[in-house]
């Protein structure tokens, strides 16, 4: 069995210590082999607001972490900084790769960069991305859950939130549900959520879900949501070729995060 972690947007600048014991907990408690942090690792992009989300990321000490930048972690008022080193705080603490890839016998994860530093809060996927992505989710096996990472939304459920959506998300969806994605992980919207795009669009041709992360640690909450974490598990092989998502929410009464919605995902095989 292989656990996953989704972190997203927990905004380091606007995170509440309790919510931050209270995770690392919860990380204690269940030890998943992977944490994915899918974008706004830090309110301004400003060093110590990095440097604390690092110390956070190492005393986690889950075994590989994937970080990707948001849209927040690119300098939004040293125009200087945003034109010419964009990611020069980020790549301090997190390292020169900004679409990293993990692969293990029952993994297959494909992060990208998906800010631009000429967009303020839009993000964008370009043909060139999408194809990597489809020619790596091809050497794919048959064991493993495949799942690409974005910051910006491949799907909403709010209308106020179509123009969170992802430039290129359609071309993308479609492409990669071709090329055998399971899943599409992201954040940004604040707001958590599993989407069946097969539903959506029946002519794509495998089932392939957008699993949304909620803030994980800020005060930044939308639509009393809360802050909240995905589990996904994946990996026993006694029900066929399927993952679970678990919602993980803050319970500020509890001090604690809670299981509170569980989804079992039927996955099409191979491509």
């Amino acid at each position: 069995m292989s656990l996953l972690i989704h972190i997203s947007d927990p905004h380091f600048g606007t995170e509440q210590l309790p919510v931050v014991a209270a995770l690392q907990r919860l990380v204690q408690q269940q030890a998943p082999g992977v944490a994915i942090l899918s974008g706004d690792i830090t309110q301004r992009a400003r060093p110590g607001q990095f440097r604390a989300a690092r110390i956070f990321t190492d005393q986690l000490a889950v075994p590989t972490t994937l970080v990707i930048p948001g849209n927040h972690d690119i300098p939004l008022f040293n125009l200087a900084a945003r034109l010419f080193t964009p990611y020069a705080n980020f790549i301090r603490e997190f390292g020169n790769e900004l679409e990293p890839i993990y692969a293990s016998e029952h993994l297959l994860v494909i992060a990208l960069n998906t800010t631009r530093r000429y967009r303020h809060i839009d993000g964008a996927v370009s043909s060139a991305q999408i194809e990597r992505v489809a020619a790596r989710l091809a050497q794919a096996t048959d064991t493993q859950l495949r799942i690409v990472v974005t910051h910006q939304p491949v799907c909403v459920t709010e209308s106020e939130d179509a123009p969170n959506l992802l430039h290129g998300h359609a071309i993308a969806i479609k492409r990669w549900a071709a090329a055998g994605a399971d899943l599409i992980l992201g954040g940004h919207i604040h707001l958590p959520f599993v989407c069946a795009l097969h539903d959506r669009d029946a002519a794509l041709p495998r089932r392939i879900w957008a699993v949304q992360a909620g803030t994980a640690l800020s005060t930044r909450i939308r639509y009393n949501a809360g802050n909240s974490v995905n589990l996904i598990r994946y990996g026993d092989g006694s029900a066929g070729r399927c993952c679970t998502v678990e919602r993980w929410d803050f319970q500020p009464d509890e001090q604690r995060f809670i299981p509170v919605q569980t989804h079992e995902l039927r996955l099409d095989g191979a491509a």
